[in-house]
């Protein structure tokens, strides 16, 4: 089984027990929960949209740590311009413990037939009077509405 879960802008299939870094999440507990899911597959039954719409993804937190490093050099030819710098950006290794649908997939339940009334008994009184749930326009008055 496994999901695509979405997070700091990427998207990434996971299944359990896979250990992936993931875009710095600040203030993160122990265990993550990834809802909704983009695309869940269950043993070759692929899950998405509504279906896939229950499914948690749930997480361990196993720490942070810096990525690689990526140069920056800007030039410009024969301004003698040229800069260089460097950037790390922080990750989160997080392990992937458990990919579930949520709840198991109910069949249909059947409508109980309603047993037959008698056709001498009328089912609604017809001595009740019917109420309209609209209201009426209040009637123009000639006068002019006085201003406040």
């Amino acid at each position: 089984m496994y999901a695509v879960i979405k997070t700091g802008g990427k998207q990434h299939k996971v299944k359990p027990g896979d250990v992936i870094e993931i875009e710095y999440l600040h203030g993160a507990s122990e265990t993550i929960t990834f809802h909704p899911l983009l695309v869940v597959d269950d043993e070759g039954h692929t899950h998405v949209g509504k279906e896939a719409e229950k499914a948690v993804v749930t997480a361990k937190l196993l720490g942070e740590q810096k990525g690689e490093k990526v140069k920056v050099f800007k030039y410009k030819n024969k301004t003698g311009y040229a800069r260089k710098a460097g950037h790390r950006q922080l990750l989160t290794l997080i392990e992937i413990e458990d990919v579930s649908l949520g709840t198991a997939r109910k069949a249909p339940a059947k409508k109980a037939e309603a047993p037959v009334e008698d056709a001498a008994e009328p089912a609604v009184e017809a001595s009740e009077p019917v109420v309209e749930a609209a209201e009426e326009a209040p009637e123009a008055s000639s006068e002019p509405a006085a201003e406040e």
